[in-house]
């Protein structure tokens, strides 16, 4: 019997067969399960945490974030002319 992580759930995805065939035996290389890999490969390319923004305020993606996993340090100038910018960068502080 197996025992399941209550912080997990199954899914399911429609890959090409030949990304498949990468992912698995790309797994057995590293001796670790296809679960484990993609999970690995998934929690190193998700690390991006969106901020919380304040009440009202409302931004794109593009708007907060200009190249991937990368949060841009705003100027001076800019957080003394936005204040929903400096709210936003000094909550993540």
């Amino acid at each position: 019997m197996m025992a399941y992580s209550v912080n997990k759930v199954q899914t399911a995805f429609r890959l090409p067969l030949n990304l498949l065939s990468r992912l698995k035996r790309n797994a057995q290389l590293e001796n670790k399960s296809l679960n484990a890999y993609v999970e690995e490969i998934l929690t190193r390319e998700a690390k991006v945490e969106w901020p919380k923004l304040p009440k009202g305020y409302s931004a794109s993606a593009d708007d907060l974030f200009q190249t991937k996993g990368h949060v841009p340090s705003p100027t001076k100038e800019m957080m003394a002319s936005d204040p929903k910018l400096a709210y936003i960068w000094n909550k993540g502080a």
